[in-house]
């Protein structure tokens, strides 16, 4: 083999030749990756740093919100578990602070009576810890392992499903309707610049896409936040929401407002991390309660990133014939001890980013693209300026087009097996309805082993779905069972 035809040692080591990519297409993948995940920066401050605890103190411990510590905490450990991810197990997978994980521990953790949120923040590491043990023993790879490879392709679909719904709302494409539960636009109309941005930057990825233009994602994203820019400049809309939370003008832009910063550095502020307290949630709840809220986040955690995992291999064709990816238990050890990373930072969970399917979908195939999207969180801790340029309505064409590649697999569904096809049938459609990964899953596997039973088939479903099942039983009815054992 000649010299110039020798793979260099950051191609070997990613293996990036060998799974039939190139260093030019993981980096632009993970670059799309980070510009479709990066609203978390300015998504979670406002979620978990808005929300005074039990006590009424806020997260970092004063009597305000602090959101740019928060905002820094969250590019920080988002930064480093996706550089582990990538480096240790070789996977174009970012993680970041779960959405749905963190409003639950803001609404429904920290603000119990007597909780702090460095009590709620011990929580999170405590349910990061039983994972990795979990992971450690094998068992959270076995529950991997069990699951019907059709029923993978269902939670890969639904989860394609889900984050293009995501997608239409954030960008205010579909929204709640009066008399509906969404509806095109606003009263059935598009309406607003911010609306017209979207719409040019999805033809744009699509018509790219179609063309074959290498980079089509990343293109879109660029092409409509300058498109965003020059219209709030002209325009002058601002943000959709007044400093109330309540809709000022539904024809403004949904989160971030794309004018060119008048700073595009700023130094990082990490007074969150380490702010959480292990054990004092015992004495602020009760073990009981503590044991309940571990339960709910920990199943909520472990599904959320089974389907995940699943669903990014399935794009990339990086899943073996069972439906597995490579280096599998490198990956949850990885994905769990991110969520305790997450707790310890102060930041909430952090977890896999199903966002992450707009790299695969730009080319990425290996842990280089999480490397690259790893040093741009790392590097957005400097400049979060630069980051909050880019609006909602720019960024979310990617996942309506990510959505579409996730929904192809669909004809890998045997759909004359009722057996499978109404367990994965659910899966599905209750994931973009429900608006939780978690549940698509849990009805699914519930519903598969009830078709099994009836059908005079109880041999055939794997001893760990039996556990997985009641488990999601349990999960479905967490909240009457609080009630039952008399726990607020």
């Amino acid at each position: 083999m000649s010299r110039a035809s020798t793979p260099s040692a950051l191609d070997r080591w990613f293996e990036v030749s060998a799974r039939g990519s190139t260093v030019g297409r993981e980096v632009r993948g993970g670059l799309a990756t980070f510009f479709t995940m990066a609203y978390i920066i300015v998504l979670n401050p406002l979620i978990i740093g808005t929300q005074p605890d039990g006590t009424g103190g806020f997260l970092g411990g004063g009597d305000a919100p602090d959101l740019a510590a928060v905002a820094a905490g969250t590019a920080l450990v988002a930064g480093v578990v996706t550089l582990l991810m990538g480096v240790v197990a070789n996977y174009p997978l970012a993680l970041a602070t779960g959405l749905g994980l963190n409003a639950f521990l803001a609404f429904g953790v920290a603000s119990l009576p007597g909780m702090t949120w460095a009590d709620a923040m011990g929580l999170v590491v405590i349910e990061g810890l039983v994972i990795l043990v979990l992971v450690l023993t094998g068992l959270r790879e076995a529950v991997f392992r069990a699951v019907p490879a059709q029923m993978k392709i269902a939670i890969s679909v639904g989860i394609g499903l889900f984050i293009t719904i995501v997608g239409l709302v954030d960008a205010g494409f579909v929204r709640s309707g009066s008399g509906t539960p969404l509806e095109l636009g606003i009263g059935g109309f598009l309406a607003g610049w911010p609306t017209l941005v979207f719409v040019v930057g999805l033809l744009l990825t699509i018509v790219l896409m179609a063309r074959g233009v290498r980079g089509s994602i990343l293109i879109g994203i660029v092409v409509a936040t300058a498109l965003a820019v020059v219209v709030e400049a002209v325009a002058q809309l601002g943000p959709r929401t007044g400093a109330d939370g309540e809709v000022a003008d539904p024809r403004a832009w949904g989160l971030n407002v794309p004018a060119l910063p008048d700073s595009w550095v700023s130094a990082p502020d990490f007074s969150t991390l380490g702010q959480f307290s292990l054990l004092g949630s015992f004495q602020a709840i009760g073990v009981v309660s503590v044991l309940l809220l571990v339960f709910t986040l920990l199943l909520a955690d472990f599904f959320d990133t089974m389907g995940t995992v699943v669903a990014i291999g399935a794009e990339g064709d990086l899943l073996d014939a069972e439906g597995n990816p490579p280096r599998m238990r490198r990956i949850l050890v990885v994905d769990s001890i991110a969520a305790a990373a997450g707790g310890a930072g102060g930041v909430s969970s952090n977890t896999s980013f199903i966002e992450s399917a707009t790299g695969v979908g730009e080319g990425a195939r290996t842990g280089l693209a999480s490397v690259v999207t790893g040093i741009a969180f790392l590097l957005a801790t400097f400049l979060a300026p630069v980051v909050s340029i880019v609006p909602y309505e720019a960024a979310t064409p990617a996942l309506v087009v990510v959505g579409f590649l996730m929904m192809t697999q669909v004809k890998g569904i045997d759909w004359a097996d009722l057996e499978i096809a109404l367990p994965a049938f659910l899966t599905i459609v209750l994931m973009p309805f429900t608006y939780s990964i978690s549940a698509g899953i849990g009805a699914g596997f519930i519903a598969f082993v009830v078709l099994k039973v009836a059908k005079g088939k109880a041999r055939q479903v794997h001893p760990v779905l039996w556990v997985v099942a009641a488990l999601f039983v349990l999960y479905f009815a967490i909240d009457p069972l609080k009630e039952a054992l008399g726990v607020s």
